[in-house]
């Protein structure tokens, strides 16, 4: 499965921020075990990552036709960005937010998320384990 992996703002700082939320691996920690996983499951990812809203939506619009999913964190932006929302439901594959944090069980803005609507599904709470969830839920349903 060819799936596209895009992780908004402040994803890069994992492993330096919020500790006691996202531990001490890193961003290319996270980076490799997703395509070490891919990898070994015959999966065809690409990953990038923005703090930048419009780079966010340019990398989907210039990259959503060569694949068949879209593996989104949104960072912050799940929780206003409508111009993201927008783009997500411009395009035509499947498409699932991921949150390595229970968003859920954190502060009253990050209960609210106006990306997931555009998405078929939101895992959240896993750690890394999230983005596997979420390719295994692609693969499931393909």
């Amino acid at each position: 499965m060819n799936i596209l992996i895009i992780n908004g703002p402040n994803i890069n700082f994992i492993g330096k921020r919020e500790l006691e939320i996202y531990g001490h691996k890193t961003y290319n920690d996270l980076v490799n075990y997703i395509f070490d996983y891919a990898k070994n499951h015959n999966h065809n990812i690409e990953i990038y990552q923005s703090n930048h809203e419009g780079e966010v939506i340019d990398i989907i619009q210039d990259n959503y036709q060569r694949f068949e999913a879209l593996i989104i964190n949104p960072g912050a932006y799940t929780h206003y960005s409508y111009a993201i929302y927008d783009c997500l439901k411009s395009i035509n594959i499947r498409k699932i937010e991921v949150h390595m944090s229970d968003i859920y069980n954190r502060e009253d803005f990050r209960k609210i998320s106006v990306t997931k609507a555009a998405c078929e599904t939101q895992i959240s709470g896993n750690g890394f384990e999230s983005y596997i969830d979420a390719i295994n839920y692609l693969q499931k349903g393909s």
